[in-house]
């Protein structure tokens, strides 16, 4: 296994992740690795989308990525061109 080390994290950035991992009854270790891995499946996810179109799709994979990010609550659309 590798490590990822992260520098220059903004204190009110730390603070409300280990805040997060506590609520969710998990180190700050444990619930940074649980994004990360989170992160990783819908990369995969997208990378399989985007090598298998669907006959007629009018929408983009930005778009579908978006619709169910927002179908599972995760939070507020990506910016820029990245799309996890």
């Amino acid at each position: 296994m590798s490590a990822i080390q992260i520098k220059d994290v903004p204190d009110e950035v730390r603070e409300a992740l280990a805040a997060e991992a506590k609520r969710s009854g998990k180190s700050l270790q444990a619930y940074l690795l649980a994004l990360l891995e989170k992160e990783a499946r819908f990369a995969r996810n997208r990378a399989i989308v985007e090598q298998t179109p669907l006959p007629g799709a009018k929408l983009t994979v930005e778009e579908i990525v978006a619709a169910v990010r927002e179908a599972r609550g995760d939070g507020a659309p990506e910016s820029g061109s990245e799309v996890a």
